[in-house]
């Protein structure tokens, strides 16, 4: 195996990794991570249809988050224990390299790439461009056989125990209190989409707007046209802007549920800005309290 890919491979070399897993052995696990807010089986049926030769599926839902219990955001994190005995049950130890990927964007593939990074596991990388690359490419697909479950771990990898995520985690989740005692500083990045930000639309959350102070980055903006991510000059100076030279350990990114704030990250990661942090409870847990401030901003600036 090559060095560890730890933020973004392509498709180039993911193929390369599997030719070697496939006559070697050699420890890769991949996790199509492919979901649909508006579908939620949808991404376990595409997988079924077809995926990357070895990959087992992952459920945004049951396996990438916990219960939430209408306090604690949409996609509020799993217990530490629950996410070890799954990426277990996949085959993830020491010494497996890993590569996450969705349809295109890679923001589910992102949450994945966090959570595992925050287990200590750094030998994760998202497939940059995505499924939709891979197919676009003419690569090799797999159709699930059988009725096999789509957890069921990839041939030549022996699960390994794995313990509970460390509580000193590299990029530790914050609380909403946190997020409201930020010092002065902390620059929170918010990643959903300009509208939304704004509070023009809410689509899925019951109370629209952002939190006071935050700033705008939408996920998306990370991306070139071919759905690859841009490249790293360009990612650092678009981020360089919103910390307004603060450090990106003092930033905080959400979104709406603490998913897609994940690709932000990873393309801090990518534009060598490492250090931020996670709410992993976003906007729907902040709106859920009352007593929490909101804001809203104008479509257009106003008339003087």
């Amino acid at each position: 195996m090559p060095a560890p890919f730890d933020t973004l491979i392509s498709t180039g070399s993911l193929a390369a990794l599997i030719a070697v897993r496939d006559e070697a052995g050699a420890g890769l696990v991949i996790v199509d991570c492919r979901y649909d807010l508006a579908a939620p089986a949808r991404g376990a049926r595409d997988h079924e249809a077809g995926h990357v030769p070895g990959a087992v599926h992952a459920s945004l839902d049951r396996d990438l988050s916990g219960a939430p219990d209408g306090r604690n955001g949409r996609h509020p994190l799993p217990a530490a224990a629950e996410f070890a005995a799954t990426i277990a049950r996949w085959g993830i130890g020491p010494g497996v390299q890993v590569v996450t990927y969705d349809d295109s964007t890679g923001a589910y593939a992102s949450r994945l790439w966090w959570m595992l990074r925050n287990t200590g596991h750094h030998a994760t990388a998202v497939l940059d461009g995505g499924f939709a690359k891979w197919v676009r490419e003419g690569r090799a697909v797999e159709v699930a056989r059988g009725t096999a479950p789509p957890e069921q771990r990839p041939p030549n990898v022996t699960p390994t125990p794995q313990r509970p995520p460390r509580s000193a985690a590299p990029f530790p989740a914050v609380t909403a209190d946190e997020v409201a005692g930020r010092a002065a500083g902390a620059v929170l990045i918010d990643a959903r989409s300009p509208e939304r930000f704004r509070g023009e639309v809410e689509p899925l959350d019951r109370v629209p707007g952002h939190v006071p102070g935050a700033v705008n980055r939408h996920y998306m903006t990370n991306l070139a046209e071919d759905g690859t991510f841009r490249p790293a000059a360009e990612l650092r100076a678009a981020f360089e802007a919103l910390l307004a030279g603060g450090l990106p350990a003092d930033a905080i990114v959400m979104c709406g549920s603490g998913v897609t704030a994940c690709h932000n990250l990873l393309a801090m990661e990518v534009a060598g800005l490492p250090g931020a942090r996670l709410y992993a409870g976003s906007w729907s847990e902040w709106c859920a309290d009352p007593a929490r401030p909101t804001a809203t901003a104008p479509s257009r600036p106003p008339r003087s």
